[in-house]
């Protein structure tokens, strides 16, 4: 057998040795992959003659198609090549491109074996001399071979997407654009999976060289690029200090830990928001966990690529002083994104007024409610009904253990009126505190309700070693896997401690100064004090503490201080930090993942983290000074 790689330079090797043949001549090795694509393997002398040598008179045009068989056969042996006075071909089954595994993997929607066939374009750097009949016939198929590969590569992007495989995401769509710059598929993937790595100047950076591209083509970018692109410039632009921009770090001890562990949960939430979206109907998800387990980081993932995919995107995280304040969480939503929705402005005034009596920015908007006004339970239905009708909705509560019953009850009655419009509901909480209105609507998922559950646990073993591997991608595998069962041992397997463990040892800790076994029999990490971890946890945060820059340790001390959430004006009166200093250690907080920000203030992500830096890192005479300038 002799394989022939076609998608890329040129490359021929024998099967199954895998040993190299050097065919001599662009006309020649031309010659083998044109017969391979020809029908039935064969063609006419004529037919070759015309093709290759047009340029010659007909005997020696005959006479330099002898001489190529004559190389060929001497190069790949015998029982490969067959001829007769007419025709000259393949012996069948004995030469295989690999465009041939393309199509059969493509035709089974393997993006993943498709994707790794394409080394470049189609005989790509192959020219030949005086073939003019044969250089339309490669142009053709580099033209339908690129078109395919294009796609395969983006198809390949958006599995890895689904999976939370961002960064290898980027690297797809990359490949695809590289391969054609004015691909709108291509330029999607790219930008996609840039903007959900954090890399916006890059991902508008491709849009310009797409637009550039067309406009050599005399054309314009498609509409659903374009309305990428304006998404993600309505993506968020950090403001970090000059210190934390500087950094070239790798791994962990970047802190920006790419999701592992959770791709099935993933690709299982991702494919319901865009079943809500394509069937226009209304879904939920839940996501259970014990703390630490990385449900809010999961719900990350999923309001990026509900924002990248042009919907509205509104989030509340409760806190425990929310379930007695009816409501909260309703206008916690209305706060923190449900303002922005294309299509509010056709709710009716009553509900549009529930909001605005309460929320200052909505009545600036709207106005001033004059007389009855809707209840907040029946307005949110109307204002989410108005907008579902331009864009998809998607409402999301984080720890909705600690949210009000009224604001719970209120988004199962949503998903009950707007069975048909394009309403994603998510919730994420802790399976060591249960709600009768959580556990109700569980009931209710894949029965009266569309969408799914997922609960989450520790990390498996494999996790944790991809993580490792990620974290610390300079050690050797025996390093890696002495750093994972130690890791394991002293997080039990829970992403938080572990990715807090793994920074500490990227910035230079020592795990086997550490002792420590956790957890305490029967005990969650919500129902854990400091004193109770291992020295070796309580070191990784202190470690990660002392690297944030010094703005960032007197905006994190004072958020641990005062009670949660924190608004951006009592953390300024603490610190005595304003403009721009404040906003960037804010910033930094919120990168690195300490802190969680919206309407009504900054948080601590964990809360065990807030309970080490409270106790450790802050003196009882700094507390008592912040608490005095917290009034």
């Amino acid at each position: 057998m002799i394989k022939c790689r076609v998608l890329g330079p040129i490359e021929i090797s024998a099967d199954p040795s895998g040993g190299k043949i050097d065919i001599k001549g662009n006309k020649n090795r031309a010659l083998l992959v044109y017969l391979a694509r020809s029908p039935r393997l064969s063609r006419s002398r004529e037919h070759l003659t015309g093709l290759f040598w047009g340029d010659k008179p007909e005997d020696k045009a005959r006479h330099s198609l002898r001489e190529a068989l004559r190389v060929l056969r001497q190069q790949l042996g015998d029982g490969v090549l067959q001829s007769d006075a007419d025709q000259i071909g393949l012996v069948e089954e004995k030469v295989r491109l690999d465009v041939h595994d393309f199509a059969a993997l493509e035709a089974a929607a393997d993006w993943e074996g498709a994707a790794a066939l394409v080394a470049g374009d189609f005989l790509e750097g192959l020219t030949v001399k005086g073939a003019w009949d044969f250089d339309e016939w490669l142009t053709a198929e580099r033209a339908s071979w690129r078109s395919r590969c294009t796609v395969a590569l983006a198809n390949r992007c958006e599995e890895l997407l689904a999976a939370g495989r961002a960064n290898e995401a980027v690297e797809a769509a990359m490949r695809a654009s590289a391969l054609d710059a004015a691909s709108g598929i291509a330029t999607r993937a790219a930008m996609k999976s840039l903007a959900l790595t954090e890399d916006r100047t890059l991902a508008l950076a491709q849009y310009d060289v797409y637009s550039e591209r067309l406009a050599e083509l005399g054309a314009t970018p498609d509409t659903e690029t374009q309305t990428l692109a304006e998404q993600v410039k309505r993506e968020r632009t950090w403001q970090l200090p000059a210190a934390v921009v500087k950094r070239t770090e790798k791994g962990a001890a970047s802190r920006r830990t790419p999701l592992i562990g959770r791709e099935e949960e993933l690709s299982r939430l991702v494919g319901d928001l865009e079943k809500c979206q394509a069937e226009s109907r209304a879904s939920v998800c839940l996501i259970e966990g014990d703390s630490g387990t990385g449900k809010t980081r999961l719900t990350e993932e999923i309001l990026a690529r509900a924002r990248l995919s042009n919907a509205t995107v509104a989030m509340f995280r409760a806190t425990a002083g929310d379930v007695d304040l009816p409501g909260t969480g309703l206008l916690g939503l209305a706060r923190n994104g449900l303002e922005t929705g294309a299509g509010l402005a056709a709710a009716s005034p009553k509900s549009l007024g529930a909001f605005a009596a309460e929320i200052p920015e909505w009545a600036d908007k709207f106005g001033v409610p004059k007389g009855k006004t809707t209840p907040l339970e029946n307005a949110i239905i109307d204002v989410v009904r108005a907008i579902s009708v331009e864009q998809t909705v998607v409402l999301l509560v984080d720890d909705a253990h600690w949210c009000d019953q009224t604001t719970l009850l209120a988004l199962t009655t949503v998903l009950r009126d707007l069975t048909t419009a394009p309403v994603f509901v998510a919730l994420s909480f802790s399976s060591q505190l249960p709600r009768d209105e959580l556990d109700d609507l569980g009931s209710r998922v894949g029965r009266d309700v569309a969408g799914s559950t997922v609960r989450l646990g520790p990390l498996d073993e494999d996790a944790l070693a991809k993580l490792t591997a990620w974290a610390l991608p300079d050690y050797a595998p025996e390093e890696t896997d002495r750093l994972t069962r130690r890791v394991a041992s002293d997080s039990a397997g829970l992403p938080l401690l572990a990715v807090e463990l793994l920074h500490a040892v990227a910035l230079g800790m020592n795990l086997d100064d550490e002792p420590g076994v956790w957890p305490v029999p029967l005990r969650t990490l919500s129902q854990t004090l400091p004193g109770d971890l291992p020295d070796a946890i309580v070191g990784a945060i202190r470690v990660g503490f002392r690297r944030l820059t010094n703005n960032a340790q007197k905006v994190l001390a004072a958020v641990a201080v005062v009670e949660n959430p924190a608004l951006a004006d009592t953390i300024e009166r603490c610190t005595e930090l304003t403009g721009d200093e404040l906003h960037s250690a804010l910033d930094e907080l919120e990168w690195q993942r300490w802190l969680a920000g919206d309407a009504r203030g900054y948080s601590f992500v964990a809360r065990i983290v807030r309970d080490v830096v409270e106790r450790d890192m802050i003196t009882g005479g700094q507390k008592q000074r912040i608490r005095d300038a917290a009034g």
